[in-house]
């Protein structure tokens, strides 16, 4: 009965657009014994992309109200369902492995979740790449945009912070993942920027992150530059509520990218380094540039444009000031989805599944 309850579970995560794949040894449903009981599992599979209250399920499912808010929230706060307060009142709804469920362990790491989790990821990866849209998108450090270029909304980190108005800081899951796997990252860990419109949003949140105000936002995002980490973000075009600052180290979708994965990051920018200005400091190369995307040439070093993904880092720390961002042409972008409703219609269509029971 319990095989069963966790195999279901495993279904509905694979029908949404993220997906979720099955594999032959059955690791997924590995994962999923450590983190639900069978009693969740089974909840989890009576929930909505759409936030409900608990008298809503209820209604909806004929499940009994009595004691049913009381094991939401605990499924939310041990990371496996969304939940938040509006208007006073409690709202739940599912996740998506990832970007979701997987983020929300982080106080439930251990090296044996690492290490399931660090080999289903292979697995997921693999499917992931075969369709689109990308799921993050590149945000590049600010002061590097041409002035002469017009940067959208969602390409500008100030924006991204000032259309918010609640913000938290997290340890990164995949640094402290990596960290469990005998491979400690020497770069800062406190750096997954949560934010919100909506004050007070973070407010009493379960997974151990610190209340910041804009101005700290500001500052952990300085500190990740200074420390060659990418600014990454969800790739659609509104209603972003989380800002990455990865490492090519510990990050699986740039380790992925530096093993020239494909459909994973949407970038709008490309290196490019002047040789008659580069003094072959190699900087860029070695400290900066988190995909191995830039070379030794015979005279200068030179960037590989189908590796790059725009973040700016190297320019920021070249001395001769011989790196500069340029504009992809048009003919090379890609728009994002509008927003998260609009990402999953998208995924949907193009991994061919119909997730209509679950809005």
């Amino acid at each position: 009965m319990a095989d069963e309850v966790y195999a279901r579970l495993a279904r509905l995560l694979d029908t949404l657009p993220n997906g979720f794949p099955a594999t032959r040894s059955g690791l997924e449903v590995k994962i999923l014994e450590r983190i639900f009981t069978p009693e969740e599992a089974a909840l989890f599979c009576d929930l909505r992309l759409k936030a409900e209250t608990a008298e809503q399920i209820a209604q909806r499912t004929g499940r009994p109200l009595e004691g049913l808010e009381e094991t939401l929230i605990t499924m939310w706060q041990k990371g496996e369902i969304a939940g938040f307060k509006y208007g006073g009142v409690m709202l739940f709804k599912m996740m998506p492995w990832i970007v979701g469920i997987y983020e929300m362990q982080l106080n439930r790491m251990d090296r044996e979740f690492a290490l399931l989790c660090e080999q289903y990821g292979r697995h997921w990866g693999r499917q992931f790449i075969k369709h689109g849209p990308q799921i993050m998108q590149v945000v590049p450090v600010e002061r590097e945009i041409p002035v002469n270029q017009e940067a959208l909304t969602y390409q500008q980190v100030s924006s991204l912070i000032e259309s918010s108005q609640s913000f938290m800081v997290n340890t990164c899951i995949c640094k402290k993942s990596q960290g469990l796997l005998n491979r400690p990252c020497s770069k800062p860990t406190e750096v997954c920027l949560a934010m919100a419109q909506l004050p007070g949003i973070f407010d009493n949140s379960p997974w151990g992150g610190r209340l910041i105000n804009k101005e700290e936002a500001y500052e952990v995002l300085s500190l990740a530059e200074q420390a060659g980490l990418v600014h990454m973000t969800y790739n659609v075009a509104s209603g972003h509520h989380y800002i990455c600052n990865c490492c090519g180290c510990c990050c699986g979708i740039l380790r992925a990218v530096k093993m020239g994965a494909p459909n994973l990051l949407n970038s709008r920018y490309y290196a490019e380094i002047d040789p008659n200005l580069c003094t072959g400091c190699g900087t860029c190369a070695t400290e900066r540039c988190q995909v191995d995307a830039i070379m030794a040439g015979e005279n200068h070093y030179q960037v590989n444009r189908q590796r790059c993904i725009g973040c700016g880092l190297c320019a920021t720390t070249c001395p001769e000031k011989a790196v500069t961002l340029v504009r992809k042409n048009p003919d090379e972008l890609t728009c994002p989805p509008g927003d998260d409703n609009a990402w999953l219609e998208e995924r949907a269509r193009r991994r061919g599944v119909d997730f209509s029971a679950y809005k």
